[in-house]
């Protein structure tokens, strides 16, 4: 890996981790938006799905051997109708407006942390708090966009990491709120940590990534399937697999087990906490996706060699 002092001096201030940290609050005001607009797009996208096939008379032709009847196709018309007239909403648009009182945020009110900061955490309009959480989780993409300078130096790389730490925050924050790890997240994660070491951009061969893609998706399908058939009941979802190989893509298989250790005695001390508060969610479990990501994170600052170090291989 190289260091600000191999490269131009213009890349090393810019690549610097003080700079990388006032990018990441800014990547990290955008993560707000992704993690409360895309589970309402997935949601969308699924009752479009919905209303298609209700629509799909010869699909139920071929399933059931009778033609649809009309409650069917009149329910996909009026649930089509209905998605219509739904306003537009993408992660760009429509502009950041308060949940309350539809108030639009202005753009000095957006600055990342200073806005929060400005408005003491509440509404300028109606006065509804504004949840802790958005300046939280901008310091936090802030902090590990600086941790990824000090680890990989000011070197373009440095980048494909601030790159891979962004998901994992989103994801984190998606799968907290909904249980959800969306798949347009997932993948393409996986897919960047393979060509990124396919064409040499980060510290891992190839064959370390494929493996380590592999390993990480059948370790978690593994424990599901055995788990389901020993208890007959699903103790996680595909997401988990597909996160798991997304982190194997980026980390090595090495780094699997210590990933999955470190997730899962974090996440089991937090479970007990929440149940011991009586704060467990609806099912009685916890998304097992942040601790994942933050296993992930902690390899990825620390470093495989340290990591080893710490479990004492």
């Amino acid at each position: 890996m190289g260091s600000a002092a191999t490269v131009d001096p213009l890349v090393a201030t810019l690549l610097s981790p003080w700079l990388l940290a006032l990018y990441g609050l800014c990547v990290g005001s955008f993560l707000n938006v992704v993690a409360h607009r895309l589970p309402r797009m997935m949601e969308r996208q699924w009752w479009r799905d919905v209303a298609a096939q209700l629509a799909d008379a010869e699909g139920y032709r071929r399933v059931f051997g009778l033609p649809a009847p009309k409650p069917v196709t009149a329910t996909a018309s009026e649930l089509e109708g209905r998605l219509q007239g739904l306003p537009a909403l993408g992660l760009a648009k429509p502009a950041s407006r308060c949940p309350h009182c539809s108030r639009p945020v202005r753009w000095h009110e957006n600055i990342p942390l200073l806005g929060w900061l400005t408005l003491k955490g509440r509404c300028a309009g109606c006065g509804a708090a504004i949840g802790l959480r958005y300046p939280l989780l901008e310091l936090l993409t802030a902090a590990l966009f600086a941790g990824a300078g000090l680890r990989f130096g000011a070197q373009p790389a440095v980048l494909l990491w601030c790159g891979f730490a962004a998901a994992l925050v989103a994801l984190s924050a998606i799968d907290w709120d909904t249980t959800v790890l969306p798949d347009s997240l997932t993948l393409p994660l996986a897919w960047a940590g393979l060509v990124g070491s396919a064409l040499g951009w980060l510290p891992l061969p190839l064959t370390d990534a494929l493996w380590g893609a592999v390993a990480g998706y059948l370790s978690l399908w593994s424990v599901y399937w055995l788990f389901k058939l020993t208890t007959g009941k699903e103790g996680m979802g595909y997401g988990d697999f597909k996160l798991m190989a997304a982190l194997g893509a980026w980390l090595g298989w090495t780094m699997i087990v210590p990933v999955l250790l470190g997730a899962s005695v974090i996440g089991a001390v937090v479970g007990i906490a929440m149940k011991a508060k009586a704060s467990l969610r609806e099912g009685r479990y916890v998304p097992f996706g942040p601790f994942l990501a933050g296993a992930g994170l902690v390899v990825m600052l620390a470093g495989p060699q340290r990591v080893m170090g710490w479990l004492g291989w």
